[in-house]
């Protein structure tokens, strides 16, 4: 059943003349993990702000078509409404920390506190939230005092923490060291594992075909591409398109032209290239 439903989203900023989004039709089913890739300024981010409702209601612009997330109708919500069912979270950690609170802890339960949640109920959902990923040991840490990796995962957790049917990702490992990519997309995994929605918008294609279920490709804000990982990340269409694809496929693509490359799919992660060389 689809959890998320757009239908023919068409999308402009203020004061600009061309659209970023354009006559996106996309439904992502309950539970599903949907990874979104694509050039820089293919429209990745908007897509993530329109899914978690900051487009039209904090960016504005000029929308049309439809956006449906968990039975709620964009245009007729508030935002206040919407991010109680969709969490959105951003490229930079650093960014996502309130600077109000003095321990992770209290990051995690300041959402909690925001909306009114009485105390004997918000301190079990904070110390769930950070057990899910991992954090628990952070807990009398400054935030402030975190890695990059630390802190994308005390960001995920106050998102956690709300409970949304939703999670969107805006490329949350794009400055974090292979460590701190290794440390969130694990946390990923095991949300997208217990049955969360999660829509991740991702350059790192290797980590994407590890743990998504389904891969859509956007390009100068349109879907041209939509299926299994294997089959959207080796894609011809990709290379002709500028996309970054996995060195593993771009050496399996050089091999199999010279006759090196005998299987019929090529591979994306290093795992899939040893197994198909040695075959």
């Amino acid at each position: 059943m689809a959890i998320v439903n757009l239908q023919n989203v068409t999308y402009r900023y203020p004061l600009t003349d061309e659209s970023v989004l354009k006559n996106i039709n996309l439904q992502v089913d309950e539970g599903e993990f949907l990874a979104v890739i694509g050039p820089n300024g293919s429209g990745k981010s908007t897509l993530c702000y329109t899914l978690a409702g900051f487009v039209p209601h904090f960016f504005k612009g000029e929308i049309s078509g439809s956006v449906e997330v968990a039975g709620l109708e964009s245009s007729a919500s508030t935002l206040d409404e919407w991010v109680m069912n969709v969490g959105l979270a951003f490229q930079n950690p650093f960014n996502q920390i309130s600077g109000a609170k003095f321990t992770v802890f209290e990051e995690i339960a300041f959402g909690l506190e925001n909306i009114g949640v009485p105390r004997e109920e918000m301190k079990p959902r904070v110390e769930d939230a950070m057990k899910l990923t991992g954090i628990t040991d952070l807990a009398d840490r400054s935030p402030y005092s975190l890695s990059g990796g630390q802190q994308q995962r005390v960001a995920l957790t106050s998102i956690l923490v709300m409970q949304p049917k939703v999670l969107v990702l805006d490329e949350p490992t794009s400055q974090l060291d292979p460590i701190g990519t290794r440390e969130v997309f694990g946390v990923i995994r095991t949300l997208a594992e217990k049955g969360m929605t999660v829509i991740l918008a991702e350059h790192k294609v290797e980590w994407i075909a590890n743990f998504a279920d389904r891969v859509i490709a956007l390009h100068e804000g349109q879907i041209i591409l939509d299926g299994l990982p294997g089959e959207v990340l080796t894609s011809d269409i990709l290379l002709e398109k500028g996309f970054g694809i996995s060195r593993y496929t771009s050496v399996a693509r050089k091999a199999r032209a010279i006759g090196l490359w005998k299987n019929s799919n090529l591979p994306v992660t290093l795992d899939e290239a040893v197994d198909g060389f040695k075959r």
